[in-house]
């Protein structure tokens, strides 16, 4: 599933997200949402979210 709509992801669910400075290669981390940071329902280019490993990126795969 894409990561583009909000009400997809929830807290604690495994997702993969393309970093900023990966934006170019399409290198892709896994991990568990800490935190939803876009506020908007949508994003094109995937919802921004911190994972609890600290990483922040825009969800690219919903496990």
């Amino acid at each position: 599933m894409s990561g583009t709509n909000r009400i997809d992801i929830k807290i604690n669910s495994k997702v993969r997200v393309v970093q900023k400075h990966h934006q170019r290669s399409g290198e892709l981390t896994e991990g568990l949402v800490q935190r939803i940071l876009t506020n908007s329902q949508s994003h094109s280019h995937g919802i921004k979210v911190k994972l609890i490993s600290g990483v922040v990126g825009r969800v690219k795969v919903i496990l």
